[in-house]
């Protein structure tokens, strides 16, 4: 979903269409203004390229969060992720017809799978006010009906990596940095796709005959029936779920470069949760892992805001590769995209009290288990705890 802001006149003018129509999305803008673009990835399964033909980006805020501002032919966005972007219009073209010049804009997946995936490009125009164009020379002679040249390929990881370095948060006095330096907490935590040995007597149509499942720390989550931030809330004592999630893998291999279908890949199944004190500056750090396949994870955080403070491919290793985090001006998010076969690492300050679900935020693996839960407990005080239900909460 697009919401084109003129930042010159401060109107909200120009909306896109929030789902999908059989029509074509076209949006007028006048040549010579500054807009405002917020972009949110509201796709289930798809990370994404997004470009305009003929048009630099610059990026200013990401996840509600400033950004120091860059300049960028293209971005990647991950489900759930928001970013923010002023677009110039500032080309020079005659218009090829009566309603106005029309310069693509596009999406199109930011592919890291080896499953089956939806190939196709979504297309929308920008169109220039022909009446503000009449009198210019043309300099360009771009086609209006093309993918944008400035599109990335669907497997292009070098862009989506670049594109990810060049994030920095403000670091301003306005608008400081506040990444936590040092950590009382660290947990380690791989993400996997899983194949589950199919159970005696029935069949299971995944490969080689097993069941797709997905796991954090061999963890494949599952939701108990009774509201688990109720039962935290009201001290009811329950068997739904428990607090002894795994702080590391519960055993060490090579993450990222096994031979996937020569390992034991079944999970286990389970409501284990991570509870920590309120005001815990903590790290995690997730690892992809090659079963099945080295994929891009979207992970999202509910309830805090986090710092990006490192990435790679590979495995993470904890005596070289924290040497080299950005504590300076890191990005500031709630959903970090994981690099395929790699890692990254996080620092949250857990100052929001309650249960918060931590998940792949493609719904697929969502659904196979790929997710945990964060308790942050109370802390001193009514301002530091969680506040109480409403009186007329229904009830689950």
């Amino acid at each position: 979903m697009l919401l084109y802001q003129n930042r010159t006149h401060i109107k909200h003018n120009f909306v896109s269409s929030q789902c999908s129509m059989p029509d074509t999305f076209i949006s007028t803008v006048e040549r010579g203004k500054t807009y405002l673009l917020r972009v949110i990835n509201g796709a289930l399964n798809n990370e994404l390229f997004f470009a305009i033909a003929n048009h630099t980006l610059t990026v200013v805020e990401i996840d509600a969060a400033y950004t120091k501002p860059f300049n960028t032919t293209a971005i990647m966005i991950a489900p759930g992720q928001t970013t923010t972007l002023l677009l110039n219009t500032d080309q020079i073209q005659i218009p090829d017809h009566s309603s106005g010049i029309l310069f693509p804009m596009a999406i199109t997946p930011y592919v890291t799978s080896i499953f089956p995936f939806n190939n196709s490009t979504s297309i929308g125009f920008l169109r220039y006010n022909s009446r503000k164009m009449n009198k210019l020379r043309s300099q360009t002679n771009f086609p209006s009906n093309q993918i944008p040249v400035n599109l990335p390929d669907m497997k292009d990881t070098a862009f989506a990596t670049a594109f990810s370095n060049k994030l920095h948060s403000l670091d301003s006095p306005l608008y400081p940095c506040n990444v936590p330096k040092t950590v009382q907490k660290r947990v380690f935590i791989t993400i996997s796709l899983n194949l589950q040995n199919c159970p005696s007597g029935k069949t299971c149509k995944g490969l080689n005959g097993k069941s797709f499942f997905a796991s954090m720390n061999n963890q494949s989550f599952i939701r108990p029936d009774s509201s688990i931030l109720e039962s935290h809330y009201r001290k009811i004592a329950t068997n739904s779920y428990s607090t002894d999630f795994p702080e590391r893998p519960i055993r060490v291999f090579d993450y990222t470069g096994i031979n996937p279908l020569t390992k034991n890949m079944n999970t286990e199944f389970g409501t284990k949760l991570l509870a920590v004190r309120y005001g815990t500056d903590l790290e995690i750090v997730f690892q992809g892992t090659n079963f099945l396949n080295v994929e891009n994870h979207p992970i999202h955080v509910h309830g805090h805001n986090f710092f990006v403070v490192g990435r790679g491919f590979g495995n993470f290793n904890a005596a070289r590769d924290p040497a080299k985090y950005n504590l300076i001006d890191p990005p500031e998010r709630n959903t970090v995209a994981v690099p395929t076969g790699g890692w990254a690492a996080i620092r949250i300050r857990a100052d929001n009290p309650g249960v918060w679900f931590i998940h792949c935020h493609l719904e697929e693996h969502t659904s196979w288990g790929l997710a945990m839960g964060l308790i942050v407990r109370n802390g001193a005080g009514d301002s530091k705890s969680l506040l109480p239900p409403p009186d007329d909460l229904p009830l689950c």
